[in-house]
């Protein structure tokens, strides 16, 4: 078994020497655990446990972990299992362990070809026993569907760092790919995502490229693909039809960070989880937005233009939202927000003072067997540091918010 803060899945022997060789499933993992273990800086020395928390607060920061950890097991416990299935080297006759000459192929993992870092400028020919390709790190500019004639099997191309443009790929030759789960384009010259591509796919990665067109119909037939990364590209508004995201079906991250948007991406796929806008110029969010996206569990619309005019009238008071950043923004007032919500970053705002009775969730009539805390508001995390407020904090903060933990001013 193999744990840590940013995974929770299982990988035989062989599987795990594969991830650890290639380090992406760890760096790809959709939201890291211990952004939710954060907590103040210890400069600041500003983190606060109120008496009689302590219990309750452990609980509702484990349940949280669980919660998260789950949501994310949907999405890569699925996948590695499907990826990760070792085969004996006995299963492989001598022409199976054919392996090209610029690449390496360990006897010990006979699925996987490693052919990164050797200068390629071209792929070789892939045997029809590889299930996990490697060639990041080349000069390769072009995908023909020759080398690929025989890789039926193929679940994984690590193809990141190249020099691989649209006009490159030759037509049908990732659709051929019929099993075809992960794949990576980040770091080429990509102007626009391609298309075809494989209906088994389940996550294309294209960050770091210069995308700024979306064919129509890219996505319509991509009903299998749960992580869509698109982050550090030229996208603009313009870029977008209402249409473009239809066929995703099962999306559950899309990362559009470090674009050019100046409006929110319309008519997301309903059942995404994680958005992801950082550093945009985003100005505002229509009225009744979040109602297209009710699964919607972290938003992060940090470094853009945000200011009160540009939220909806209900704010983010959102039941399905459990962490909301909007750090380095234009916010003068702390919005509405729901009492499920659990982490909320406001620094580096123009925040003067904490409205209590217009930001402390409504919540039903207490039941008799219940206690306020674990009943309450679920705020665990505070952070409007960076802003215009003074100390001390209104008492009322504390007696709405009693789980909260972590207050950062």
């Amino acid at each position: 078994m193999v744990t840590g803060q940013s995974k929770l899945y299982f990988l035989s022997q062989e599987a795990c020497q594969h991830e650890i060789k290639t380090n992406y499933l760890r760096q790809r993992f959709f939201f890291s655990l211990t952004e939710f273990q954060q907590t103040s800086d210890p400069d600041t020395g500003l983190n606060g446990i109120f008496p009689g928390q302590q219990g309750t607060i452990m609980a509702t920061t484990i349940c949280f972990l669980i919660w998260v950890a789950f949501i994310t097991d949907s999405v890569w416990t699925r996948t590695v299992r499907q990826v990760y299935e070792v085969h004996d080297p006995e299963d492989f006759n001598e022409q199976d362990f054919d392996c090209p000459r610029e690449c390496f192929c360990p006897p010990s993992f006979p699925t996987a070809l490693y052919c990164e870092n050797r200068g390629l400028k071209e792929i070789p020919a892939i045997p029809s026993r590889i299930w996990y390709l490697y060639l990041e790190n080349n000069l390769i500019e072009t995908i023909p569907e020759k080398p690929f004639e025989n890789a039926t099997q193929l679940r994984w191309i690590n193809l990141n760092k190249n020099k691989i443009t649209n006009d490159g790929i030759e037509r049908g030759a990732l659709s051929q790919l019929k099993k075809l789960l992960f794949l990576f384009l980040e770091d080429n010259e990509l102007e626009e995502v391609p298309s075809p591509l494989p209906r088994s796919l389940e996550q294309l990665q294209l960050a770091r490229n210069k995308v700024s067109r979306i064919p129509q119909g890219t996505f319509s037939n991509l009903e299998n693909l749960t992580l869509l990364d698109l982050q550090h590209n030229k996208l603009l508004d313009n870029a977008f039809q209402r249409d473009t995201f239809k066929g995703l079906k099962n999306l559950m991250q899309l990362n559009m960070a470090k674009n050019a948007l100046r409006n929110m991406p319309p008519r997301l796929p309903a059942n995404t989880m994680q958005l992801f806008l950082d550093n945009n110029s985003i100005e505002g969010i229509p009225e009744n937005y979040f109602n297209v996206i009710p699964k919607v569990a972290f938003l992060r619309l940090n470094h853009n233009k945000l200011s009160d005019s540009g939220l909806p009238s209900s704010g983010f008071d959102v039941s399905s939202i459990l962490d909301l950043q909007l750090s380095h923004n234009r916010l003068t007032k702390v919005p509405r927000i729901n009492a499920h919500l659990q982490h909320l970053h406001l620094d580096h705002n123009k925040i003067r003072n904490v409205n209590v009775s217009v930001i402390c969730p409504a919540t039903t009539t207490l039941p008799a067997d219940q206690d306020s805390f674990s009943y309450g508001p679920h705020l665990s995390y505070l952070r409007l540091d960076g802003n215009e407020i003074k100390p001390p904090v209104p008492i009322d903060l504390m007696n709405c918010f009693r789980l909260l933990q972590t207050l950062i001013i």
